[in-house]
């Protein structure tokens, strides 16, 4: 019998805000404890690509740029040290859809609450709440501190 165990895997989504960066603080807190390796994951689409109101172009995007704003953050928000305990992914996509197949098959999804407010949230929903209904993991939503905000 096998009883060397894999590595737990901990994706946590980024999107430049202040609950993603305290999430991604969360996930590599959360990793150490477990001995685990963390998956920094951001979603890009562009507007207008999932419906029928314009063609899905957009001149202005740059993924080599996302890419590196993305590691940049991670570095930003991590320092250095912490950066290099993660691994950072650009994935095109709904962030609903990106964060959730990213987290197949692992331990734990980490995202942040940005809580949108009343009226706008109901008709919407929001990212944590979708994925939290839709992963197949563990789902914790990390909401920034009162001083971040």
């Amino acid at each position: 019998m096998d009883t060397q165990q894999e590595t737990p895997r901990i994706v946590v989504g980024v999107d430049g805000s202040p609950s993603s960066q305290a999430a991604l603080g969360w996930a590599v807190r959360y990793a150490g404890l477990v001995g685990g390796k963390v998956e920094a994951v951001t979603a890009w689409e562009v507007p207008g690509e999932a419906s029928w109101s314009a063609p899905a172009v957009d001149a202005t995007f740059d993924e080599e740029e996302a890419e590196r704003l993305l590691v940049e953050e991670v570095r930003t928000v991590l320092g250095d040290q912490g950066a290099s305990l993660v691994h950072e992914r650009l994935v095109h996509g709904h962030p609903v859809e990106v964060l959730v197949d990213a987290a197949k098959g692992a331990d734990m999804l980490v995202v942040g609450s940005r809580g949108r407010g009343g009226f706008r949230r109901a008709l919407l929903g929001s990212v944590s709440q979708q994925v939290a209904l839709h992963a197949s993991c563990p789902v914790t939503i990390v909401r920034p501190d009162a001083a971040d905000r």
